[in-house]
């Protein structure tokens, strides 16, 4: 081997720093780009080029020193390669003539291939497009669907529906056309539905606002219903308190299970309100909608609340009040089941502006009322109305009060209709006996009211000791005592028999106690009509405890409990007084007919000279019609009454006696004058004995007799027929035979009272011991009287 050459030695540039730094970056293989642009950057390119040109002949010294090294590997390696590239042209002979055969063969592939490749080309487009029209088939079959349930009115499963194609189809359908009009359907057909539940709700709206009276109608009548069987089951409890003292009897209480029956649903269709509701919450609107169905709600309640003006509110209030509750009812139902389209503030609103509304109706109206019976019917309705909406929970504090408050109003009418119709029967009544021909009459008449106090049946004709207008007097009364209860009750009040007890006091004094007052006081009324009315108030007097039982069997008050209550009756008393008053007026009437009689007093010889032997004609009369008078007033009057009435006829007729005697139209009478007197007392005491006894006033123990009435007269009589008249002044005497004699009147008296008649020879022909005895004994008499005086 030849000797290593010698090393050529490579002289470098001035910046050695750069050129190492490019040389290692080139032998590590790394990237020159950040040099080469620094150095253009910083403006020295000449430097950079430099350096790379010194690199370059020191890699082409490095090149000649590896080839001088292995020239001879060199050589060999060549002559390999000559040797390689022969085998290569030969294989390069072999490789085309292989090619040739293999295109030759490959031909009708290739053409296969061709039409492989063409095929899979169009069964690519085939299934896109089949599953463009998969996509665009399910959307036209969402759509056909979603119109079958519009047409069909199956709004939710088309929204569902709509949903679908929206969330789930629309982004993917391929064609854009298709795409862009499905996209703009959606919200019309939103809209549609919208608009369909919209006037489905608005149909239900007319609907239900024509269906509320019915509505209402049927729920105050199963209030009425209701109503009836609590009176029915507190009707059979009173009976059943009353039933036995010892205990109650275990078969009144018990409850018929049988006939226990649940209240009939109120039939009503609140669909349209739940599809509509529910449509506009999938629609996202649901707040749009329950405003809408609240603001509608409220412009029919208004117009609900506006009265007929056309017709009388007696006429219209069960319409116009059937309205309101059905109204009402509904809401409740709505609030209850239509899962939050209306608030519990919402309905309580609505239902204090309407009662606020009622009410001022209700006061307004009742102000104008002029009938009693129109005034009930409409409070008994409202009644029937509070129990109908309170059933569901709506409070009527407020129309318990505007009854209340009209309570006094409602008796007021009561009582004025009842003044009428009592002025009426009392103004027509014959105030005869009535004459009961029938036993349903003696039922309807008597027994109805208790005004007999013998429980059976008498023989008929039955003469009752009453005229006809107290058992219509008893059924005004009955009738107003009805009335009053129907009115208190359900009103709020839990103890309404004080309150109908007061207004029941009211009637009988105010009105009662009042006409009668008037028919006595009127002077219209005959003597035997006047007892009559005496007899009737006597009767209607003791009817006050029939009509305090009857009072507490309406209000529910057992009859035991009422019969030991102590407060009774004011107008019991009141009435008591009016029987004074009649029985005053009854002896005004009979000494105003005495009076008639003792006129004939001016026809007596008060000097006559010979001694009657029968009574005077005055007092004839005067019997006659006492005769009269007492068989009349004992079958009318009670024996208190028939009592007061002759003992003040016969002390009117006493004092009769005595003023013709104190009169100037006696100017003197004589001792046959007193002894005709004598006669005719006589007569009446024995009259006033008799009828003392027969009429069973002795049985009473009485302290003064008919008898005692005369007594005045009596006296006067027995000292002027007396021997020793002067025995008057003689204060034992006097207190025991001349009590009742007054000096005054008995001066005047004695200073007329002669002997005998003053004729010409009187004093001669009649002298005799004993007349000049009590003549001198009365000369006495007349000077102490005149000393006392």
């Amino acid at each position: 081997m030849s000797a290593p050459p010698k090393k050529r030695t490579v002289v470098e540039s001035g910046d050695g720093g750069l050129g190492l730094g490019i040389a290692a970056f080139i032998a590590n293989g790394e990237d020159l780009g950040p040099i080469i642009r620094h150095s253009f950057e910083s403006g020295k390119p000449e430097a950079l080029m430099h350096n790379l040109r010194g690199i370059v002949k020191k890699k082409e010294v490095e090149i000649e020193e590896l080839c001088r090294l292995h020239y001879e590997d060199f050589i060999v390696a060549v002559d390999e390669l000559r040797g390689v590239l022969v085998d290569a042209e030969e294989l390069k002979g072999m490789l085309s003539g292989e090619n040739s055969h293999l295109q030759e063969a490959s031909t009708s592939l290739l053409l296969k291939l061709d039409e492989l490749l063409e095929l899979y080309s169009v069964k690519k487009n085939v299934g896109e497009a089949i599953t463009t029209l998969k996509i665009c088939v399910k959307v036209f079959s969402l759509c056909m669907t979603c119109n079958n349930f519009i047409v069909e009115a199956k709004f939710h499963p088309a929204l569902k529906t709509l949903d679908l194609i929206q969330k789930s189809y629309l982004q993917s359908i391929p064609l854009k056309l298709l795409k862009k009009v499905v996209a703009r359907q959606i919200p019309l057909i939103k809209l549609h539905i919208e608009k369909k539940v919209c006037s489905e709700f608005n149909d239900w709206l007319v609907h239900i606002r024509r269906m509320a009276k019915q509505i209402g109608q049927v729920s105050i009548s199963q209030a009425s219903l209701a109503r009836q069987k609590d009176e029915e089951m507190r009707a059979r409890q009173r009976e059943a308190e009353g039933h036995s003292h010892a205990g109650p009897d275990e078969h009144l209480y018990s409850l018929n299970l049988e006939n226990t029956e649940e209240e009939s649903a109120l039939d009503f269709d609140l669909t349209p309100v739940y599809r509509a509701h529910h449509m506009h919450i999938c629609l996202g609107i649901g707040e749009k909608f329950r405003d809408y169905y609240y603001k509608n709600r409220l412009m029919q309640l208004n117009l609900d609340m506006q009265i007929s003006t056309s017709q009388p509110f007696l006429e219209s209030h069960q319409p116009f009040l059937a309205q309101v509750a059905g109204f009402f009812i509904v809401e409740e139902r709505v609030l209850r089941t239509a899962d939050g389209l209306l608030s519990e503030s919402q309905v309580e609103s609505t239902w204090e502006t309407a009662i606020a509304k009622i009410t001022s109706i209700l006061e307004e109206q009742f102000a104008r009322m002029r009938t009693a019976s129109h005034f009930l019917l409409i409070k008994d309705y409202v009644t029937l109305l509070g129990a109908a909406v309170n059933k569901y929970g709506y409070q009527i504090k407020q129309l318990i009060e505007v009854l209340e408050k009209s309570r006094d109003k409602y008796h007021q009418l009561l009582l004025l209709e009842c003044r009428k119709q009592i002025d009426d029967i009392l103004t027509n009544d014959s105030y005869e006996q009535m004459v009961i021909k029938k036993e349903y009459e003696y039922n309807m008449n008597v027994t109805a009211f208790h005004l007999e106090h013998d429980d059976g049946i008498p023989d008929f004709p039955y003469l009752a000791p009453f005229s006809s207008s107290v058992p219509e007097v008893c059924r005004i009364v009955r009738s107003f005592i009805e009335d009053s209860v129907s009115y208190l009750s359900y009103g709020g009040l839990m103890n309404i028999y004080d309150v109908v007890k007061l207004f029941l006091d009211r009637l009988l004094i105010e009105v009662l106690n009042d006409s009668l007052l008037n028919m006595i006081y009127a002077r219209s009324l005959a003597m035997s009509q006047m007892m009559q009315l005496a007899g009737n108030i006597s009767v209607l007097e003791q009817a006050c405890d029939m009509y305090l039982l009857h009072s507490a069997h309406l209000c529910g008050i057992p009859k035991r409990v009422a019969e030991r209550s102590h407060s009774g009756l004011t107008a019991r008393a009141v009435l008591k007084a009016s029987q004074n008053a009649v029985y005053n007026s009854l002896i005004n009437l009979a000494n105003f007919k005495v009076d008639e009689f003792m006129v004939l007093l001016e026809n007596v010889d008060w000097i006559t000279e010979e001694a009657p032997d029968d009574a005077n004609d005055y007092m004839n009369e005067v019997l006659i019609y006492l005769e009269t008078l007492v068989s009349t007033a004992q079958e009318i009057l009670p024996l208190e009454a028939l009592y007061k009435v002759v003992s003040g006829a016969m002390s009117h007729i006493s004092d009769s006696i005595m003023t013709t005697l104190l009169n100037d139209g006696v100017k003197r009478f004589t001792v046959n004058a007193v002894l005709g007197l004598d006669i005719d007392l006589k007569l009446l005491e024995a009259f006033a004995e008799e009828k003392f006894d027969s009429t069973g006033l002795s049985d009473l123990g009485k302290e003064t007799t008919f008898r005692d009435c005369l007594v005045e007269i009596r006296q006067l009589v027995n000292l002027l027929l007396s021997s020793q008249p002067e025995n008057f002044m003689n204060p034992v005497i006097r207190q025991r035979n001349y009590g009742s004699l007054d000096y005054k009147k008995l001066a005047i008296i004695c200073d007329k009272y002669k002997d005998s008649a003053d004729s010409l020879f009187g004093s001669l022909s009649n002298r005799n011991v004993k007349q000049n005895a009590r003549k001198k004994s009365m000369d006495v008499l007349k000077r102490r009287l005149k000393d006392f005086s």
